[in-house]
């Protein structure tokens, strides 16, 4: 009996000893730490200091509201999956990619969406076909996920702007619906129209596949067939009430939707000739910027050359528009396609060069702000001494709402980042040029040559892409709120 009793207490003590350890490990797999992951950490790291670098110049400013006047124009954005709108309406792939200046056919469509598809390249094109276009915009309508947005540079600058807290004036004529989807602290200067001008935004992400075609970034292909912005049919109205709004600064923006319209002859060269004057009487104390687009019109792009970038005192752009710029300044031609991920070295030397030939002829305003915006970074030039201040905290600020804009939220998380910008950069593609470390708690880095001031910041590039139309535009409003 005894025996039997301690065999029985044996076993207790066993499966009580075997609870006890499973217990315990569970216990301390619980309580043990997990393995920092190294890339976390440094995204973590590079996020607070950009976001330091951000706050520092907001602390420093004072309570005045800056007030911004902005034209011109502004349309619905019917945002859709592009790879799905075009299989819908039976556009397959091209097999021969190429460029065209407008489009006029399904088959220009395929081959024109081919062309930038692949590169991952922005682009904007003007579709002469009003069946086409119809065609197009009732299939994105009917499209599963379809979004509609405020869009136009203009209209996208003046919101991003308001919820900064500046008080804005836009120029755009624009429906009452419209008007009421606009940020608070935006004026509407224009005509009240009908019908917005709409324009389709046809989204891919990095990794897209359309046939034998793979898109290497995220981007988009915008169509558009305007009947209100391409005129600046608001011009007058605004001009009336710049008088009285008295802007700190004036942004001009949204003439590519001049890009090959079929305007009658002197039209278009009356509109900017009026520009330019409308420009030109800002005073000294209103800074002026002009927003650059996408532009294959060479006629167009020398006109605003002659006509509307020496009224400009800063100048935003893209990585494509930028080569593109220097091209006709040089040469006398646009590029079609350029590289969609530069180096740091390349873009430098490319602003370089744009900021000396752009001063060296004669000008209005001397050229004192540059800001150039890529996928992985953003670089802004400014001239010591001049009247925009804070370029460190608005370089970060540029960076922050590139994440913020394209992931579709304020609140940026780490684990929708990835860094590709090269952990040291060489400032200029001139052998024995000076190398730069990326520091993750110093990520902004700010130098001086001749006589300007250069920064660049890394972007946070968001991996779960919400939206990328409209990201230069938020990009460039963000980097000028803290210059002003």
């Amino acid at each position: 009996a005894d025996g039997g009793g301690g065999g029985g207490g044996g076993s207790s003590l066993v499966r009580c000893g075997t609870v006890v350890s499973v217990v315990g490990l569970l216990l301390a797999l619980w309580w043990r730490s997990p393995v920092p992951d190294p890339l976390d950490e440094r995204l973590d790291a590079v996020l607070s200091s950009l976001l330091r670098a951000e706050r520092k110049a907001g602390a420093e400013r004072d309570v005045h509201r800056r007030r911004v006047a902005i034209g011109f124009g502004g349309c619905v954005d019917i945002i859709v999956d592009g790879v799905s709108l075009l299989n819908k309406v039976g556009i397959r792939p091209s097999g021969s990619p190429l460029h065209h200046d407008y489009i006029e056919s399904i088959e220009q469509m395929s081959q024109s969406f081919a062309y930038f598809f692949s590169p991952g390249a922005a682009s904007e094109r003007f579709v002469a076909n009003d069946t086409l276009f119809r065609e197009l915009v009732e299939a994105s309508r009917e499209l599963p996920g379809n979004r509609w947005a405020v869009g136009g540079n203009a209209a996208v600058m003046a919101n991003r702007l308001a919820q900064e807290g500046c008080d804005v004036l836009l120029g755009g004529s624009f429906s009452p619906d419209f008007k009421d989807v606009l940020s608070p602290g935006i004026t509407v200067a224009g005509n009240t129209v009908e019908e917005p001008d709409i324009h389709l935004i046809l989204e891919y992400p990095s990794g897209a596949q359309w046939g034998e075609y793979t898109a290497r970034r995220a981007n988009r292909y915008i169509v558009h067939s305007d009947d209100h912005n391409p005129f600046l049919d608001s011009m007058e109205d605004f001009e009336e009430q710049l008088q009285d709004f008295r802007p700190d600064l004036l942004v001009v923006g949204g003439l590519q939707m001049m890009d090959n319209y079929p305007f009658k002859e002197g039209e278009r060269e009356a509109r900017l000739h009026s520009l330019g004057r409308l420009m030109e009487a800002a005073g000294q104390e209103t800074s002026v910027h002009f927003e650059m687009a996408s532009f294959v019109d060479r006629g167009l792009l020398a006109e605003l050359l002659g006509k509307v970038v020496p009224q400009a005192d800063s100048l935003g752009m893209n990585e494509q528009e930028l080569p593109n710029l220097l091209s006709l300044l040089k040469e006398g031609n646009v590029t079609l396609l350029s590289d969609p991920n530069p180096r740091v070295a390349t873009v430098l030397d490319q602003m370089r060069e744009l900021y000396r030939l752009l001063n060296a002829g004669p000008r209005d305003r001397r050229l004192t702000r540059l800001h150039v915006h890529t996928l992985a970074f953003q670089a802004i030039i400014v001239t010591r001494g001049s009247s925009w201040k804070n370029t460190m905290s608005a370089t970060a600020k540029a960076s922050l709402t590139a994440n913020r804009h394209v992931c579709g939220s304020p609140d940026i998380n780490p684990s929708k980042a990835k860094l590709i910008m090269d952990d040291s950069f060489s400032i200029s593609q001139q052998e024995g040029s000076q190398r730069i470390p990326f520091l993750e708690t110093k990520p902004v880095s700010c130098w001086e040559e001749a006589d300007y001031e250069i920064c660049v910041a890394p972007v946070l590039v968001c991996t779960e892409v919400y939206q990328t139309a409209g990201g230069g535009d938020n990009i460039s409003a963000a980097g000028l709120v803290l210059q002003i």
